[in-house]
């Protein structure tokens, strides 16, 4: 046995092995310690190894989905060894084969999946200078690739929910914690080869017909990943039978710093909510919520798109009636999406079935419901669930109306669904009234009235004469058993009858475990109708829900416009908006003669939230939800660019300062007249002069060059004068109010700058002490006199003239004792950087005179 053993382990050297023992699955030496560990099970030993106990491990074989569930959220992966021998007619160790290797991203078992999110399998081959990635949903057969710059691996990475990465041998992974990631041999992903084992997959000569030419890495990544997830499953993937490309035009650009900051599925600290997710995810099925998150994170390009959704959920805001009674309906459909899946691979199990046999049976109802809708994405919709109804009478017909959970429990086969079963359960369940019947009749025939069949477990079954009857035993009756007081008997048809009743319970779950595996070969040809009415039941789901947040949040249909802009009334932050009391609306207009926005204004004072917000509005928009805004008229957009907040990157070696350059270079190169960029607060990490300097050339950047639509929030009053100086900038301000000692944010939006920050209010807000902030207002008095003027400010940011007028500089006056008076008043210690400014300028004009 351990022979055997062992030599199952060499073929998973890297995976914990479940070997099948009985109602057990063990785990030996190696694996049984670290299994032992991991899921808080018992470690004991059974027999030697080299003179030492071996270290065992099991866990019940009944109780098996839950040990695998924590292991794959511990991104182990397991190879389950099953008994494939009959332990009848084995001679020696029932013959065992590994039958199933289960890894983060390939469980397709309900009891191991999130219900309400996707679990992907990717693998990356990355090259010079582009990455192939693909990446395969194995609980639903989408397949899908894409090939582009190395540099936008990791933003691409983001928005997927990878369970599982591979890559090839000596290549190195993008850092993502917490996802596995597997090395598989380079010659995996040749190109070649892909091609040729994606072709037969898919039953083509090529795979022209994908559009995939041109992108030899990503077709590589495909067939790593493909023949990795068909060893896994032991099975040829039939439910996965087409490969999407997808475009960089397809979706709206947005890196990993922009899903952070605008917290879409997960807070910055990493929570499920509150988050746009969180709020809008009212949906009555898992398949969508799965889709509402995929909705979220992939914002499409295309106005058109966007809009066929919008003109959907608009017609249900209208009609409440019919979208509650539509939600009702969806709220008691399955998961068609993943018990297709799962049909294909084998692995469905009989409740699952039955599920979708009665949502099959309701398709009409929802169907009919829709009624005839004129919306083309409705009515496509509707066209996806009219799925053959033979389906739906196989399943009757073969799927009991309460089946059980397992098939090994029997149970699962309809009655009249196979005569050859209902015979088998009639013996079985008959037993006794048989028993009746042929004690009656042998009575009779004999005319022994204290006759009795009877069964025991040791004897099986036998008729039971008293001594005083044995003279009258008929010729066919073979003797048993003798007792001291009577003799136990059996005939050929009591005999042929416990053949049959004793085998009978055994044989029935024979046949139904065969009648099973037929029907899911059967319902094959069933699976792309199925996957088709699965993703028409999601949309449907999302759809109806996005209409039931419009109306409960109080969101806006938003309009496209051809030029680009983004012009909102009204806007709110729908997150925010829910944690506070009175949510303040504003207003935002941003085109080709107003492009970017300086945002001044103290601190808790929203600027912040309305940057936010205005990327949150644009989003839901292209996303094909409404918007939390009276009115938005939003033009093309191709992008949404982000730098907001302060985090160092200590494990990469990467500084607060360094993190916020890094991220500013990345939008400086990608920014685009058509994208959204946010930036809140950049330069503040390095000396005052370096980052006023930097904040103000990074500005005139996006103004001058990029030309994006730009909102930019700073705390340097001086970048207020760039509107002054370059075209398309504005200034916008949030003010506030002093109150006696305190402080009242308006949280409204103004044309024009700011002309404070109340740092000292927001600090006592913040809780400092009393007595700093007193001591901090009288340092303040006493600087206030040192204050820059606005010409010094102007003269500081004009722009540089010709070399010859920097040459020039005027003579120093002979009145430099002067100079050396006004120098000795100063107190360097007491200057701010602004301060030490003005009196430098102050310095040079006397050093002019």
């Amino acid at each position: 046995m351990m022979q055997q053993y062992l030599r199952a382990k060499a073929e998973h050297p890297d995976k914990l092995l479940f070997y099948r023992m009985g109602d057990f699955y063990e785990l030996f030496y190696d694996d049984a310690q670290r299994a032992a560990r991991l899921l808080d099970i018992t470690l004991t030993a059974r027999g030697q190894s080299a003179g030492a106990p071996i270290p065992m491990a099991g866990v019940p074989f009944h109780a098996v989905d839950g040990y695998l569930a924590k292991l794959m959220k511990l991104g182990e992966s397991v190879a389950i060894c099953e008994q494939i021998g009959d332990p009848a007619t084995s001679k020696g160790p029932v013959e065992r084969k590994v039958l199933r290797v289960v890894t983060p991203g390939t469980v397709t078992d309900a009891g191991l999946l999130d219900a309400k999110r996707d679990s992907l399998l990717v693998a990356l081959n990355p090259g010079r200078y582009r990455t192939g990635i693909a990446w395969l949903n194995l609980a639903s057969g989408q397949f899908t690739l894409t090939e582009l710059p190395t540099a936008e691996t990791a933003a691409a990475l983001e928005r997927l929910d990878v369970a599982e990465m591979l890559v090839p041998d000596g290549a190195a992974a993008p850092e993502r914690s917490g996802v596995p990631t597997r090395a598989l041999p380079a010659w995996q992903f040749d190109a070649a080869a892909a091609v040729r084992a994606l072709a037969k997959h898919f039953g083509t000569r090529d795979l022209a017909a994908f559009g995939v030419e041109d992108r030899d890495l990503a077709i590589g990544a495909a067939g790593a990943l493909l023949g990795y997830a068909a060893a896994t499953q032991q099975s040829a993937l039939a439910h996965v039978r087409t490969l999407a490309v997808e475009t960089a035009s397809e979706y709206l650009a947005l890196d990993a710093a922009t899903r952070r900051n605008l917290e879409i599925t997960e807070t910055l600290r990493g929570e499920p909510a509150p988050t746009l997710l969180s709020l809008l995810d009212a949906c009555g099925t898992p398949a969508g919520s799965r889709l509402l998150r995929h909705w979220l994170t992939h914002p499409l390009r295309s106005q058109a798109a966007a809009a066929a959704r919008h003109e959907a959920v608009a017609g249900w805001v209208e009609d409440r009636a019919g979208r509650q009674s539509l939600a009702q309906e969806l709220a008691r459909t399955a998961d068609v999406e993943r018990i297709a899946a799962r049909t294909a691979l084998a692995s469905v199990r009989p409740r699952e079935l039955a599920g979708l046999r009665d949502t099959l049976a309701r398709l009409p109802v929802i169907v009919s419901a829709l009624g005839d809708d004129t919306m083309p994405l409705v009515a496509a919709l509707a066209a996806d669930l009219h799925v053959d109804q033979r389906w739906a009478v196989l399943l009757a017909r073969a799927i009991a109306a309460e089946p059980a959970a397992q098939v090994r429990d029997g149970g699962v086969i309809a009655k009249g669904f196979d005569a050859e079963l209902d015979e088998l359960r009639a013996i079985d369940e008959d037993c006794g009234e048989f028993l009746v019947a042929l004690e009656a009749r042998e009575r009779e025939r004999t005319g022994i009235a204290n006759l009795k069949v009877e069964y025991n477990r040791v004897h099986g079954f036998y008729i039971e004469v008293t001594h005083a009857h044995v003279q009258k035993i008929p010729d066919d009756y073979r003797r048993r058993q003798t007792l001291k007081n009577a003799e136990r008997y059996i005939t050929p048809e009591l005999k042929a009858f416990e053949d049959r009743a004793l085998s009978a319970q055994d044989r029935a779950l024979a046949r139904e475990k065969s009648l099973y595996e037929q029907l899911l070969a059967d319902l094959g040809p069933a699976i792309p109708a199925l996957q088709a009415a699965g993703a028409a039941l999601a949309a449907l789901d999302v759809l109806t829900t996005l209409a039931d947040r419009a109306e409960a949040l109080d969101f806006a249909r938003p309009t496209f416009a051809p030029a680009r802009g983004l012009a909102i009334r009204g806007g709110r932050h729908p997150v925010v908006e829910r944690q506070v009391d009175d949510f303040i609306p504003n207003d935002l207009d941003l085109g080709p003669d107003r492009r970017l926005l300086i945002v001044t204004g103290p601190n808790m004072g929203g600027k912040s939230t309305y940057m936010r917000q205005a990327a949150v509005i644009a989003l839901l928009a292209c996303c094909g939800s409404f918007v939390p805004a009276r009115e938005a008229l939003i033009g093309p957009l191709d992008a949404i660019h982000t730098r907001i907040g302060a985090a160092d990157d200590l494990a990469g070696g990467r500084s607060t300062f360094m993190v916020e350059m890094t991220e500013a270079a990345a939008i400086l190169h990608r920014a685009t007249p058509e994208s959204l960029v946010l930036i809140d607060e950049i330069g503040r990490g390095t000396s005052t002069f370096d980052g006023l300097a930097l904040a103000w050339a990074i500005a005139r950047e996006l103004a001058e060059k990029n030309g994006c639509l730009a909102l930019f929030a700073t705390h340097y009053f001086e970048l207020t004068a760039l509107p002054a100086e370059t075209d398309g900038c504005a200034n916008l301000h949030f003010d506030a109010v002093e109150h006696a000692d305190g402080i009242v944010f308006l949280h409204a939006a103004a044309e024009g700058p700011a002309n404070r920050s109340y740092g000292l209010q927001v600090a006592k807000l913040a809780g400092v002490p009393s007595a700093v902030v007193r001591r901090a207002r009288e340092y303040l008095a006493r600087l206030d006199k040192f204050s820059a003027t606005d010409a010094a400010q102007a003269d500081l940011f004009a722009p540089a003239g010709p070399p010859s007028a920097r040459i020039d500089e005027p003579a120093i006056a002979p009145e430099a004792g002067t100079v050396a008076a006004r120098l000795a008043t100063l107190d360097p210690d007491a200057m701010t950087p602004r301060d030490a400014l003005a009196a430098l300028y102050e310095l040079r004009n006397l050093l002019q005179r």
